[in-house]
């Protein structure tokens, strides 16, 4: 498999899976533009080689991806924007921060709605940038110590475009209070809040539950992980009636029922056999 040339990024595939380093270690994995930039053109080309998207496990080139775990090399996860880029900011029309605004918005989206189920390995910080990396994860196993912030706030400035990301995670209140208070937080509180999901007590400790996590992932269909994303959107954008929401997951369930990945669900459990993408999910970790 030809994987996308990177500076700025470790890249690392295992069957079906798909790591993603951040490899700045001497500023932190501080995001700058050309990370940023590198970052969002992984995401799009993993997304095109999803099998949830493609609906096939395997095509020339080798497994389509069905997990992909963002980590970042070093002592930190991420501490957030890249002091430079903060400078340059200062000089820059509003016509010059919205663009750089526009493309931290399509790495968060990019993330966000990516057709894997995406994962975060967090130790060390997450500022800023780097916290919203891990709101947009479908899952995020942190190590115990990790520090977490939504730290625009010190600089005068506000979480904007994380935002959304972080809101849906954490809900209103704990969104308004952490981008007011912009401290770091500990792992316990962050996960009493809902930012992550997991901590262990070391970084071995914390691998060893992602490969548990992948494992228990690639069990399940990949066209399933995939449109359980698009059946949440439809929940959290939801404006009709009850009654419409009612006949909307009728028609959604029908449709799954009838695909060809819930008939091989469906025929492999009445066979008592694994079903084709068990058989099919190459390395987990």
């Amino acid at each position: 498999m030809n994987l996308p040339t990177c500076d700025h990024l470790h890249l690392e595939v295992d069957g079906a899976v798909l790591r993603v380093g951040l490899a700045r270690e001497d500023v932190f994995n501080a995001l700058n533009v050309p990370m940023i930039s590198e970052l969002c053109d992984v995401l799009d080309w993993s997304a095109t080689r999803s099998a949830g998207r493609t609906r096939t496990m395997q095509d020339s080139d080798g497994p389509c991806f069905r997990v992909l775990v963002l980590h970042g090399l070093g002592k930190h996860f991420c501490a957030g924007a890249d002091i430079g880029m903060m400078r340059e900011a200062g000089a820059r029309t509003t016509e010059e921060n919205r663009e750089d605004s526009a493309r931290l918005d399509r790495l968060f989206h990019g993330l966000w709605s990516h057709p894997c189920y995406t994962l975060a390995v967090l130790h060390g910080v997450a500022l800023g940038g780097g916290a919203g990396l891990i709101a947009a994860c479908d899952h995020v196993v942190a190590v115990e110590g990790a520090k977490v912030a939504l730290s625009e706030g010190k600089l005068g400035i506000l979480p904007a475009v994380i935002g959304p990301y972080v809101y849906r995670r954490v809900g209103s209140a704990a969104f308004r209070r952490l981008a007011m208070f912009a401290g770091r937080i500990t792992t316990v509180e962050a996960q009493r809040i809902g930012l992550i999901e997991d901590v262990q007590s070391t970084a071995e400790g914390a691998w060893a539950l992602v490969h548990d996590v992948v494992s228990e992932v690639l069990t399940t269909g990949p066209v399933a992980v995939t449109t359980a994303k698009e059946l949440t959107l439809g929940f959290d954008r939801w404006s009709g009636t009850d009654e419409e929401l009612r006949t909307w997951t009728l028609d959604f369930t029908s449709r799954m029922r009838g695909s060809d990945e819930g008939q091989e669900g469906l025929s492999a459990f009445l066979d008592k056999r694994p079903q084709r993408w068990r058989q099919d999910a190459g390395g987990a970790q």
